[in-house]
């Protein structure tokens, strides 16, 4: 999963650079001015997102491949960083192709979001059925 989220992460990221940095330039060019400067800041907020998203990507890459512990991963510092609010009466004054990328990288920061917290639910226990029959396996 952790590796199909960060593929999607990149692909999104290139998305992103591509519209904000060169194909979006007509949209940005049709708009009132106080909407093209709110669509560069929220060029900044997708891109804010996509780089926490990723930043935690790579941190799960690492616990899985050993580099990291689990505990070293649950530190502030490697958490998910809160996504960048985006006004929504804002959004609707926005090219469709801006505010698709906008809603996807919003998306993504959610279902990111629901991982990181399960990071804090207790780790279950061994189950109570397979226990039992570990202890008999050894008195027989």
């Amino acid at each position: 999963m952790i590796g199909a989220l960060y593929r999607e992460a990149m692909r999104l990221a290139e998305e992103a650079r591509a519209y904000f940095d060169d194909t979006g330039r007509t949209d940005r060019d049709a708009l009132e001015p106080l909407v093209r400067v709110s669509l560069s800041c929220e060029s900044l907020k997708v891109t804010t997102r996509l780089l926490h998203v990723l930043a935690w990507l790579l941190t799960q890459r690492a616990v899985q491949a050993g580099e990291l512990t689990r505990g070293e991963a649950l530190d502030p510092a490697r958490r998910l960083g809160e996504a960048p609010v985006t006004d929504d009466a804002m959004l609707a004054a926005f090219p469709p192709s801006a505010k698709a990328l906008i809603t996807a990288s919003m998306q993504l920061h959610r279902r990111v979001a629901l991982l990181d917290a399960a990071l804090d639910a207790p780790r279950p226990g061994a189950s109570p059925a397979l226990s039992m029959q570990d202890r008999l396996a050894r008195v027989l």
